[in-house]
């Protein structure tokens, strides 16, 4: 998930009452909470690094275990030698809740992110194998208003605090009626009218719950935000349900059709939970199309197949560093194959995942009499 779902989970979390546990909880809910992606720093290393190692070593079984202990040595060295030195009456942070509440916001991070469809490696370093919820897009506005939501009733008392919110829900709000404008005109079908609408109503839901909140006890308060996040569960809950029965859907359709299925993914587009993406993987090639609750059929597969890459060609390609990298990564990888100048031929890779919308395009290699050439488009 994106940073803002990671940072108002611990938020909410903060909110719903665990900042009262000891001194600097609230800190220790949003460090952890976003703690695993210091592998964000791999972007600036060589082409498609950050694809190779993200959601793996800092999200994997190991750094989940470390991690608490880590951030809790930084937060009591911070509370001895800063927080308290400026104030000698200040109340010590304990050591015992600070490693608890660090635990449960770290382990939220990774949680989240095998939700969508990009995938993590739960057991790096002992394996590189990912996993996938494809369950919610990587930026899902419904979990951002039920957590944000959560976060906003509490975090919300002051006049400064309250004009952030009001222009990040501006923003928000402004994305996605762009994309909803977009898919009217028919040059991206992103978001539909009417979850724009739903959004809206929302958002004003619960700016009301906040007016009617105005005068009640922090205990209120808490509450709410402890509603806020059981309602978020209980989505994400229902959308690995649904994620669930599609991919049945599917793989009794391409029965249907003669197609035996090794794998099947069916991932939601942006803010819209009725509809999803499907590629389906069979033993030589991938079939793409389109899941949709609110129409018969619900799977529509297109005709076009596009062969699983194999072969001494696509092997020689796949020994260039930048499309080693790129494999680690890739879930369903393809490859396009063309003429290059004088004799050569290009390479070049992507993933079923994201090939209709050329996002997260791969590394082009270039192959001359035999020898691959690194290069990205």
């Amino acid at each position: 998930m994106d940073p803002i779902a990671h940072t108002f989970t611990g938020m909410a979390l903060a909110a719903a009452g665990l900042r009262r546990a000891t001194p600097l909880a609230a800190t220790a809910l949003f460090m952890g909470a976003n703690a695993p992606d210091v592998d964000i720093v791999s972007g600036f290393l060589a082409d498609y690094e950050s694809l190779a190692f993200r959601r793996g070593w800092t999200h994997g079984v190991l750094a989940l275990v470390l991690w608490p202990f880590v951030l809790t040595g930084v937060l009591l060295a911070w509370d001895r030698y800063v927080r308290r030195r400026r104030n000698s009456t200040a109340t010590p942070a304990r050591a015992g809740p600070l490693l608890a509440l660090t635990a449960i916001a770290i382990i939220s991070h990774p949680t989240l992110d095998w939700l969508n469809n990009y995938g993590l490696r739960w057991f790096m370093p002992f394996s590189d194998r990912w996993y996938y919820g494809d369950a919610l897009f990587v930026i899902d506005p419904w979990f951002w208003l039920l957590t944000g939501g959560a976060a906003f009733l509490t975090f919300s008392r002051t006049k400064h605090a309250r004009v952030r919110w009001a222009l990040f829900a501006a923003l928000a709000t402004a994305l996605i009626f762009l994309n909803t404008t977009l898919a009217v005109s028919n040059a991206a079908d992103v978001v539909p009218a009417p979850v724009a609408i739903a959004w809206l109503a929302g958002v004003a839901g619960v700016v009301a719950a906040r007016w009617w909140l105005r005068d009640a006890t922090p205990t209120a308060f808490e509450r709410a935000a402890q509603v806020g996040l059981a309602l978020a569960a209980v989505y994400v809950v229902a959308m690995l349900t649904v994620s669930a029965t599609a991919r049945d859907h599917v793989r009794a359709t391409a029965a249907a059709q003669g197609i035996t299925a090794e794998d099947v993914m069916v991932a939601p587009p942006p803010a819209n939970p009725f509809r999803g993406d499907v590629v389906v993987m069979t033993r030589d090639e991938y079939y793409v199309g389109r899941f949709d609750w609110l129409r018969t059929p619900k799977v529509s597969l297109d005709g076009e197949r596009v062969p699983r890459p194999r072969g001494p060609l696509y092997e020689a390609a796949a020994r260039d560093p930048s499309a080693r990298r790129f494999l680690v990564w890739a879930r369903y990888p393809a490859i396009d194959v063309e003429a290059g100048p004088d004799g050569a031929t290009l390479v070049r890779f992507t993933d079923m995942r994201y090939r209709a919308a050329d996002r997260l395009s791969g590394p082009r290699v270039t192959l001359r009499a035999g020898a691959p050439v690194s290069g990205t488009d």
